[in-house]
């Protein structure tokens, strides 16, 4: 037959260009549609050998070839698979989104054949990316079990048309020839070649393999070098996630962690299970041991790498886990997601709902399993994601209280060597107590000698002591089996009925002295009251309920970022010495200039308790200087 040229069937030649230009966000990705083409190829020769060994053609070594010619500006892929005939190159190439896959898959599903090939080529554009690098793409094809004679060559330079004609081809498959475009020709050059296909298709089960030339030792003339040209395999073909636990050792899933994640430690955990049902999928999954210095960059990438049939979709889906798991890493394969045309974007769909639900239970799970057997493991990993992992509760509101067990934190009740949580807390609660009650600091010892915790020690109510830069934003939200997590910090605090009588005692006395001090400070606090924390301090500043912990406004501040002024509430001790002693300057006279420089010192001294500077430092210090001289200073008859 005579060779053609022919219309391209799909509606214009602006549609093929806008496919070229616009489908695919990285150029590279020509080479991963091709090789996976290829290997769909031999996948279809393969299941057709099964009941048809004409198809073998006595080879049944399936491989896929990469050949870079410089000279001719070159790339060549070629496979041994079921190949076409010449309308099927004219259908399924020529013809834009016609899927030979689809085909395939409809003529298995109508012939009664349910077997998973989970072949990848869907939409039948993969193809067209090729024209992204080359400004003109040759392929010869021969279908597997035909004679020599009907082999077919399609030729095109995406101008809208194409041409085909029959070729003697004596092995079976398909070579795509790429002729390069000058700004495309990197992909000549061996360590390009191999670096796409290891980032895309190192888990294709076929062997792609490519002629490699060294220069080695001469066997005869030991001082001259010679160039041997050998084929190498460039993927490593181990998609370890798709065997049994059982067949995979430690020291395998520790290197394979080590290739995806470029970790030079051992993981904490490795999850590694299949789920079946609604979304079939299959998960490997490494619980880091180390955190990450990037973690709390904006632009940390995360997610598991996205597999369909071997081939890498995506490098980090995030769609997958939630960001309070980021630190995970692994791979996730499934044949269930609908992808876009590019394969580079996952559309919306209920399937990715299901994965995502899946893995974060199982990765939950798993943490709770760590800390309940195996604590000291799961004691290192917190330490690294803790951090991590409690945002979890701000943005998780359906698993907040399983996120929370999961936390673990110092606390003013000691328990040996281990760390409480929230659970451990709760079950140990007074009759009657309504909230859990908890401390943000910057370590521990602060928080220790903080004057807030005093009536709790005395009452005997534990404290949780929290770290974390995050933690009133997080942890002053949540409720823990019916339970409000209070800042002792923020708020009024009453720790049984009997302070509230003694409170309006206490308030009768001081009524004049609190309205005098109130006065004095109203451009400084927005309220002075009697306090229900203190025992031992004369005074501390808190802040009103729901406003923002004081540690957070310092970070943020130190961060150049703007916080709204807000004032404090200042509490005062009724029971302390000091406070009677104020009110005896009041009941003496009012307007006594000692009883004002009292106040003054007062407010600087709960600035200081809660990390702050005294309002006017140099005001501050020359009234403590004369106060301890007029105190040392000798009496007179």
């Amino acid at each position: 037959m005579t060779k053609q040229r022919m219309e391209f069937k799909a509606e214009t030649r602006q549609i093929l260009d806008l496919m070229i230009h616009s489908l695919y966000s990285h150029k590279e990705v020509f080479l991963r549609e091709l090789l996976s083409n290829a290997s769909d190829a031999i996948d279809k020769a393969r299941y057709e050998s099964l009941t048809n060994k004409g198809i073998l053609e006595g080879d049944g070594e399936w491989k896929i070839k990469i050949s870079a010619d410089r000279n001719t500006g070159a790339l060549t892929v070629s496979d041994n698979g079921i190949g076409m005939t010449r309308d099927e190159v004219i259908q399924e190439i020529g013809t834009i989104a016609h899927s030979g896959t689809r085909d395939f898959l409809a003529a298995m599903k109508n012939a009664g054949r349910n077997e998973n090939t989970e072949l990848i080529g869907q939409f039948g554009v993969g193809f067209y990316s090729s024209f992204m690098v080359a400004d003109k793409v040759t392929v010869i094809s021969r279908k597997a079990g035909h004679d020599a004679g009907s082999g077919v060559v399609w030729e095109s330079s995406a101008d809208g048309s194409f041409t085909v004609e029959d070729v003697e081809k004596q092995q079976k498959g398909t070579e795509v020839i790429l002729h390069l475009k000058e700004d495309a020709k990197i992909y000549l050059d061996e360590w390009v070649i191999r670096d796409t296909v290891r980032k895309y298709s190192d888990f294709i089960e076929h062997p792609i393999v490519m002629d490699i030339e060294r220069e080695e030792e001469s066997s005869i003339k030991k001082e001259e070098k010679i160039k041997v040209t050998s084929e190498e395999t460039l993927n490593s073909r181990k998609a370890i996630w798709l065997k049994q636990k059982s067949e995979v050792t430690e020291p395998e899933y520790n290197e394979f962690y080590r290739h995806i994640s470029h970790d030079f430690s051992d993981p904490a955990k490795v999850i590694h299970f299949r789920a079946e049902g609604a979304s079939e999928f299959t998960a490997l999954i490494y619980l880091p041991s180390q955190r990450p210095a990037d973690i709390f960059f904006r632009d940390y990438k995360f997610g598991p790498a996205l597999y369909v049939k071997r081939v890498k979709i995506m490098e980090h889906c995030e769609e997958l886990v939630p960001p309070y798991l980021r630190f995970v890493k692994g791979v996730v394969e499934s044949s269930d997601l609908p992808l876009n045309v590019s394969r580079e974007i996952l559309q919306s769909n209920r399937h990715m709902e299901i994965i995502r639900n899946n893995l974060t239970k199982k990765i939950l799970d798993t943490l709770d399993d760590m800390k309940k057997n195996d604590y000291g493991n799961y004691l290192k990993f917190h330490g690294s994601f803790g951090r991590v992992l409690k945002e979890g509760i701000h943005f998780d509101f359906s698993r907040r209280e399983a996120i929370a067990e999961l936390l673990l934190f110092h606390s003013t009740k000691e328990d040996g060597e281990k760390l409480r949580t929230v659970a451990d807390y709760a079950a140990g609660m007074k009759e009657g107590q309504k909230e859990i009650y908890y401390i943000t600091a910057s370590s521990i010892g602060e928080a220790e000698n903080s004057p807030y915790l005093e009536a709790f020690r005395v009452k005997g109510y534990e404290v949780l002591i929290m770290l974390d830069d995050i933690d009133d934003i997080v942890m002053g939200s949540l409720e823990y089996k019916g339970k409000r997590l209070k800042s002792v910090i923020k708020g009024e605090v009453a720790l049984d009925s009997g302070d509230k009588e003694e409170k309006e005692k206490h308030e009768k006395a001081y009524k004049e002295l609190l309205e005098v001090i109130r006065e004095q400070l109203k451009d400084d606090v927005k309220d002075v009251r009697l306090s229900g924390r203190l025992r031992d301090s004369a005074c501390c500043l808190v802040a009103d309920e729901g406003d923002m912990d004081p540690q957070l406004e310092k970070i943020l501040r130190q961060m150049g970022q703007e916080v709204p002024e807000r004032k404090r509430i200042l509490e005062v001790n009724p029971s302390h010495p000091l406070l009677r002693v104020m009110n005896n300057f009041l009941a003496e006279k009012k307007e006594s200039l000692l009883l004002g420089e009292y106040i003054s010192l007062l407010y600087d001294q709960a600035r200081l308790i809660e990390g702050s500077k005294p309002k006017n430092p140099a005001a501050f210090a020359k009234t403590i200087v004369k106060l301890m001289v007029e105190h040392s200073a000798p009496k007179h008859d």
